[in-house]
């Protein structure tokens, strides 16, 4: 029985990239107002008595050959959103509008056969390489799945178009009848990656896609990502913890807090000076490679909202070192400012935050 191979030699992380918000006529997916609601039962009889807001109220877009990141604390609603975004759970609410040849359509309001007919368009990137193969099928039939299940191309095909995604993300036909324990845990990922990229997608949804891997073997996937998104033009909605492979690999990136976007901005522009206290938290805690340097650490007080009950006004002011009496009242709406930002933050206008780049 062969063992786990040797992954390629690691490549250097190549340069930060940075894209303009998308417009209308580059984006491929517009979000709006999109909501997702869980029941709050109790008792014997399973009662519902409330509701847990995991995604409340969130908008965006996505552009054409660009990366849209989502960061935040755990629990935040990022893997929710990004589930909801490809209907692996269906939304409470809202709009999910794939830019298609005929024009949007809603993907929120599909249903059986027509929904079946678009998941050829969209595609995610699962967090554990281990347990998002099946490890009773082979190289060959995991990534040939989506073609048979979504009826693309003739059978006699199907093989010659795996052959050549697995080229792309660096296999070969010598892995076809393999199976998923000869492989190491970025080749997996490898793996997973083609299985995503078979149907030719309009936009993939990678969670934590980098996360289970070891650090050498993340910088070869984040490159194999861009790789990629150059070569055929992909978008990507990336969900991540670690803010610094979102700065290397996204070109912009949103914010989330109990459900909400609370701000959305350009990569540079967010990370050199975020205009919400919580984006500047959030970057505090990121190492400094210097080993002499230091930066202050924000250390935010109690614990993250519950989403199944909201404090009033802003749902961060109990944890805000900046808020004051009308943040406790008052719901701040995103907000584009005069820098480009969009946040939800009453006091945006007046507080000058760090970013990474005070030490």
């Amino acid at each position: 029985m062969p063992g786990p191979m040797s992954e390629p030699t690691t490549a250097p992380f190549a340069a930060p990239v940075t894209a303009p918000a998308a417009t209308p006529d580059d984006r491929v997916l517009a979000v709006r107002s999109l909501r997702k609601e869980f029941p709050v039962t109790s008792g014997l009889l399973r009662r519902t008595r409330g509701s847990l807001r995991a995604v409340d109220d969130v908008s965006f877009d996505l552009g054409r050959g660009e990366t849209l990141a989502l960061v935040g604390e755990s629990g935040s609603g990022k893997t929710t959103l990004g589930r909801a975004v490809v209907r692996a759970i269906d939304p409470s609410s809202g709009e999910i509008l794939l830019r298609t040849d005929d024009g949007d359509v809603d993907l929120a309001r599909m249903r059986g056969r027509a929904l079946r007919e678009r998941r050829r368009d969209f595609h995610m990137i699962f967090q554990d390489p281990y347990s998002s193969l099946d490890p009773r099928m082979t190289v060959l039939g995991a990534v040939r799945e989506p073609l048979v299940q979504n009826r693309v191309g003739a059978p006699d095909e199907r093989r010659d178009r795996v052959v050549d995604v697995l080229e792309r993300v660096g296999l070969s036909a010598r892995h076809l009848h393999r199976y998923p324990h000869a492989f190491s845990g970025g080749q997996r990922q490898r793996i997973g990656i083609a299985r995503s990229l078979v149907c030719d997608p309009r936009f993939v949804v990678a969670d934590e896609a980098v996360s289970a891997l070891d650090v050498s073997v993340q910088a070869q996937i984040l490159n194999l990502l861009k790789d990629l998104q150059g070569d055929l033009g992909l978008s990507y909605l990336f969900i991540a913890h670690d803010l610094a492979v979102v700065q290397f690999l996204a070109h912009r990136v949103a914010v989330m807090y109990a459900g909400r976007i609370v701000e959305l901005a350009d990569t540079d522009a967010l990370f050199g000076r975020p205009a919400h206290p919580y984006t500047e938290a959030l970057l505090s805690a990121m190492p400094v490679p210097e080993p002499r340097q230091s930066r202050e650490r924000i250390v935010l007080s109690g614990e993250p909202a519950n989403a199944a009950a909201l404090p009033s006004g802003c749902v961060f002011h109990p944890r805000c070192r900046y808020a004051v009496p009308d943040c406790a009242v008052q719901v701040p709406e995103l907000r584009v400012l005069a820098s480009g930002h969009a946040v939800a933050c009453h006091r945006a206008d007046e507080l000058a935050l760090q970013g990474t780049g005070a030490v």
